[in-house]
This record gives C-alpha cells, sequence and structure tokens, in this order.
C-alpha cells in the first residue's frame, strides 16, 4: 500500500480519516467518508482501486470532476476513463471494451448512466472491486440537493451484487448520515467524520441593503487578497456583478450554466491559471475545482442552506492559509429564494394531469420527459422525482432508453447501399430514403411515425438504421430520447396517487423553506458562526472559534425585509392585456403568477413568453401575494 501511496499518488502518509476509510474497504466493508470539502476524499477510493482486484466505479453527478480526476489519474499512469454525453460513439464503445476485457481500475459514471438498463447489462461479467459514490446526501431526501436517480442506487448496487460501498459527501448533517447508512447498509463503527472546523477561515456577516449592497461589496473586493469567488443566486445578477467590478477595473468574469460549456471551461481554466482573479458566479462555479489559493469567499446573495453555504465557504483556503468568508445579508433575497421554492413545486392539479396522461398509455409505454415537462408544464427534473417516487412505491418498472428522431446522410450513393439486398430489404429502404431530396443532404426521420408508415415496429427501424451505420453506409445522429417503462400495477387511480404525490412534493417545499430559515438564523445569531454550523453537522465545539464576527464583539443586526409594494394600475392593466393575448402558458394562476415572478416553466420557455415586457414584472413581491393576484384575474 505504501508502494503504491507514493510512486502513483505521491504521499509519504494518508490524511486523518483517509486511512480508517482505505483499511475498512481493504477489509472487504462498506464505509461513509464524511470530509468538509477539501479534505481529500478522492484517494479514500482512489488508493483501494489500484490495490484491489478489478474496476472500481465511482458514481459522481459532477462532469467536470470526472474529466479532470480521470486525466489526473491517466497522468499517473493509472488506467481509469469515463462515461459521459460528451464522449464520440467511437469513444465510448472502446471505452465499454475495456471494461469488460477489465483494463479499467476506475471507471467514473453518472447515476443516471448506472441507473440505464442498457449499461447494467454491460456490467455483466464485470469484477467491480468497489463503488464509491461522490456527493452521498443526494441520496436523502433530507439533504439539500436531493437527485432522484440517487434513490435507485441501492436497488441496482443489490442488483450487480457490490461487496463494498464508500459513500462520500462534504454535508451530511445526522438525519442525512443515518439516512446513508441505512440506505447503504453502512455499520456505524465504519462512518468516519472529521471535523468541519477550518481555523484559517474569517467568517463574517455584513447585513446590507439592495441599495447599498453593491458599494460595499466593491470596497470588501478592492480590499481584500485575491483570487476571490463572489456566489450570486441568478445568471444575470452574475453578468451585472461582473460588468460591474470590471468597469472598476477589477479582472472580474462571470460564470453560470447559461454560458456556451467552452466559455465556461475556459474561464474555469483561466481563473485556475492565476489570469483571472475574480469570478462572480452562480453554484454552477466550484464543483469539482481544487484550487488550494483561494482568498476570499463572498456571498452577495443570501445561500439557499447552511450546506450549500459550508461548501461554498469550503472552497476557500484549502492551502491552510487565512481566507475570508463573508456572507453580504439582505433581507430582501428571501423573496427571491422563496420563490424559487414556491415556483417549482406543482399544484395536485398539475399532477393529476401527468399522472393520468401517463397511467393510461397501456402497460408497456415510453414517454418523451422533454415533452411531458411542456405538455404538463412541470419541470424536468420534478416528473423525474415523481416517476422515481412511482418506481419505489411499485407502481412503474423502468426500462432501456431510445431516441425518436434520426438524422441521417448517406456516405455512399444509395444505388450502391441497395446493390445486392433481397428484394425485401432493398423496398423497405427505398421507402426509407423516398423523402430525401439530395443523397448529400441530412433526411429527418421520426422513428415512430415512419415505422408506422413502413409496416414495421420502431425497434426494427432503429435496428435497420444501425445496421447501416456500422457498415459505414450512413452517418447518424439521434435527438428526443425517450423512457421506456412498465405498468405494474393496472389499476393504479391516478386521483389517489396524485394526491400523495402532491403531498410529497409539499412536503419538499417545506423543507426547503425551513433550510433558507436556517440560513437567516445564523445571518442573524448572536452564538459563534463557527460553533453554529458545526452544531448543524452534529458536531459540538465546546469553544468559540475566536476568528468569526461574533467572537470579535460585533454584534448581531435583525435583517429586515422591504415591505412589499403596491401593484401599480399601470402593471394591473399591462397584465390585463397580456391575458388577452390567451397565452396557453399562463392558462392558471399558477403559471400566470410563476411567469410575473421571472420564474420561467417548460411551457413558457417553449413559446418564448421569457422575451415578453411583463415577463418578471412582479419579481421583487412575494409568490404567494402574486398568485393571490393571479387567481383574482381568472
Amino acid at each position: 500500500m505504501n508502494v503504491a501511496l507514493r510512486d502513483i499518488f505521491g504521499f509519504d502518509d494518508l490524511r486523518a480519516g483517509q486511512a480508517e476509510v482505505v483499511a475498512a474497504l481493504m477489509e472487504g466493508r462498506s464505509a461513509l467518508a464524511i470530509f468538509p470539502t477539501g479534505g481529500g476524499k478522492s484517494l479514500c477510493y482512489q488508493l483501494p482501486a489500484v490495490l484491489l482486484d478489478g474496476t472500481a466505479l465511482v458514481v459522481s453527478p459532477l462532469l467536470a470532476l470526472m474529466k479532470d480526476q480521470v486525466d489526473g489519474l491517466i497522468a499517473k499512469g493509472v488506467a481509469a476513463a469515463r462515461l459521459d454525453s460528451t464522449l464520440s460513439a467511437d469513444h465510448y464503445a472502446e471505452t465499454l471494451s475495456q471494461l469488460k476485457q477489465g483494463e479499467l481500475k476506475l471507471l467514473y459514471v453518472s447515476p443516471e448512466k448506472l441507473a440505464n438498463a442498457d449499461f447494467q447489462k454491460s456490467l455483466k461479467g464485470v469484477n467491480i472491486s468497489l463503488i464509491a459514490v461522490d456527493e452521498a446526501h443526494c441520496i436523502s431526501e433530507w439533504g439539500h440537493n436531493f437527485r432522484p436517480d440517487y434513490l435507485k442506487l441501492t436497488t441496482i448496487f443489490r442488483k450487480i451484487r457490490v461487496s463494498r460501498i464508500l459513500a462520500l459527501t462534504a454535508t451530511a448533517t445526522p438525519k442525512v448520515e443515518t439516512e446513508i447508512r441505512r440506505q447503504f447498509r453502512i455499520a456505524k463503527k465504519d462512518v468516519v467524520k472529521l471535523s468541519f472546523h477550518r481555523p484559517n477561515l474569517d467568517l463574517r456577516i455584513t447585513p446590507c441593503s439592495r441599495d447599498n449592497r453593491k458599494s460595499i461589496l466593491l470596497e470588501k473586493v478592492s480590499n481584500c487578497a485575491k483570487p476571490a469567488i463572489i456566489y450570486v443566486t441568478r445568471q444575470e445578477t452574475a453578468e451585472e456583478i461582473a460588468t460591474f467590478l470590471t468597469k472598476q477595473k477589477l479582472n472580474a468574469r462571470a460564470y453560470h450554466a447559461g454560458l456556451r460549456s467552452d466559455l465556461r471551461s475556459e474561464i474555469q481554466e483561466e481563473f485556475m491559471g492565476g489570469e483571472i482573479e475574480i469570478v462572480v458566479a452562480t453554484i454552477a462555479f466550484g464543483m469539482g475545482v481544487d484550487k488550494s489559493d483561494i482568498r476570499a469567499v463572498f456571498h452577495y446573495n443570501l445561500p439557499k442552506s447552511l450546506e450549500g453555504y459550508t461548501q461554498e465557504i469550503g472552497r476557500a483556503g484549502r492551502d491552510g492559509q487565512p481566507a475570508i468568508c463573508d456572507l453580504l445579508a439582505c433581507a430582501d433575497d428571501q423573496t427571491v429564494l422563496e420563490n424559487f421554492i414556491f415556483s417549482d413545486i406543482p399544484s395536485e392539479r398539475a399532477v393529476r394531469n401527468l399522472l393520468e396522461r401517463v397511467l393510461r398509455l397501456g402497460e408497456i409505454f415510453d414517454v418523451s420527459i422533454y415533452e411531458l415537462a411542456s405538455t404538463c408544464d412541470i419541470r424536468q427534473t420534478v416528473i423525474e422525482t415523481i416517476f422515481t417516487y412511482l418506481e419505489m412505491d411499485g407502481i412503474l418498472e423502468v426500462g432501456g432508453k431510445s431516441f425518436d428522431t434520426y438524422r441521417l446522410k448517406l456516405l455512399r450513393p444509395l444505388g450502391a447501399l441497395l446493390a445486392g439486398r433481397k428484394s425485401k430489404e432493398r423496398k423497405l429502404l427505398e421507402q426509407l430514403f423516398a423523402p430525401m431530396d439530395a443523397e448529400w443532404k441530412w433526411l429527418s426521420v421520426k422513428i415512430p411515425e415512419v415505422a408506422s408508415g413502413l409496416g414495421i415496429p420502431p425497434d426494427a427501424l432503429r435496428e435497420l438504421i444501425s445496421e447501416l451505420e456500422n457498415g459505414g453506409d450512413i452517418a447518424l445522429k439521434k435527438s428526443g430520447w425517450r423512457q421506456a417503462y412498465r405498468l405494474k400495477k393496472t389499476d393504479a387511480d391516478p386521483k389517489s396517487i396524485s394526491a400523495a404525490m402532491a403531498e410529497k412534493l409539499q412536503e419538499r417545499e417545506t423543507r426547503e423553506l425551513a433550510r433558507l430559515d436556517q440560513v437567516l438564523a445564523l445571518a442573524q445569531g448572536k452564538r459563534c458562526l463557527t460553533q453554529t454550523l458545526l452544531a448543524h453537522f452534529g458536531e459540538k465545539m465546546d469553544e468559540p472559534c475566536g476568528h468569526c464576527d461574533r467572537c470579535r464583539g460585533i454584534a448581531p443586526v435583525k435583517l429586515k425585509r422591504t415591505k412589499p409594494r403596491k401593484i401599480s394600475t399601470s402593471e394591473h392593466a399591462q397584465i390585463l392585456s397580456l391575458l388577452e393575448d390567451k397565452h396557453a402558458a399562463l392558462g392558471t394562476p399558477r403559471q400566470l403568477a410563476r411567469f410575473l415572478c421571472g420564474m420561467s416553466s417548460p411551457a413558457s420557455m417553449r413559446a418564448r413568453l421569457y422575451r415578453n415586457d411583463s415577463y418578471g414584472l412582479l419579481s421583487d413581491l412575494p409568490f404567494a401575494e402574486v398568485e393571490i393576484f393571479a387567481e383574482s384575474l381568472f
């Protein structure tokens, strides 16, 4: 072990906590590692993966982390790979072949990939040494960023008979820790938990208003050591603040999910290399970014939870040197954050509409989550959560995925492709390519409709097209994926199920609101900030930290929200004019309230209503009040 640790990873010794985790895995037991951000979680599975026979699967939701770690392992001479949507078909097939041949020591996949039935088939006969689950708190509904595909992991692990599981997280409260242990059957003695206390982090709370926050930020950022990250809630805020700082001659760039992926990569690389000093970012930035010398983390907006706040400040001062973590606490942020929570949860009526559509499609069916989201106006992630609940309740059984739109381009003349084929197959291909304008152009094929016109099952058409691609006859692009399901309870009642489902979603809403209240309590509390944070994660600290605002004697300030203004006469008239257009995406009070609060929905996005002048007209008002107003108009 020591030889591998030194020769491959360049360390003489394991850090505190790492030795206990590695020992448990090497002895054949599962373990849970609760390490703060930057605590060295990755080595806990990379070292055993190198030492054990077989391939270690690493389940991670972070594409950037997968790529960085795989590149780093390959540079160290470790056979590692990843399977994700960015790979070409050839690269993907080559990686699967390496997996089956036992040539890989580590393979990184997303939870969605592991849940894929076809991928699970490819694991048959593979010697899996262990499975590491990163961001394991996502398995718990009590966690701050619950992901439905994580719920399926325990069932999958039992199906493929994994002997060792390593769950890893930086943000597990006692309740989440218990849930992870229960789901993955981890003994209490094999939970290794490091302290969340970072003595080099200087925690600060700066109360401010909407009007003075920007000037306060400018003064603080101008006078602090760099590099620095400034976290904001919305993409437009990231752009606004980055532009503002740039005009003040500061080296700042915006980073958010709305940017092109290549631009995000460029900004991240320049920040890592020191060319950019300040990144103004949504929480899309920082996941898996291992930059040790970040000297300051500012929260321009309130974080959504203490778990998120802890992860984000954990990116500062990983080199052990002093770093500032300053939360610019403005109570008016509560309105925007609550609006996000309220607008994300669909009504029971919307859930019933979804289930009535789905549960009446027959015993075997497939659906496009994207199309369902637009039709029912429920976010895709929420629909995926609902379907996962239905799976867990034994109502649905998930099948494989397929694509319903293929684009084909001939790589050789049609005549040459048809030559030597049997008459039946020749006729089928002639019909398939008949709509093509010219042999060098792409042909769009809607699988269900074209298969029906040809008189063959959709899977037979997919197989025919796949054979043409494998034979080098065509180039192929696929889009519009559909998920297959089997209805296990054919007598399922949509009405009763939707009521229970709506109740579960309502509970999620309540939990999210409670998390926001915990952030406000930290910002306004009298107690040592470090002690408060540690207590949230079940860790007791006997003495105040001595290096936060409260320990310095800076008293808390009660945060006051601006009193909601009245909707003006002109706004009222503008909204009435909007309703006269009878947009289908604004057909219910909740849909209208979301739109007026600046919260996009699948239906409004498809209708491009975000371009309308009324979009976000009442975004500064509480969602509950806007919804009451919207109800008065219907």
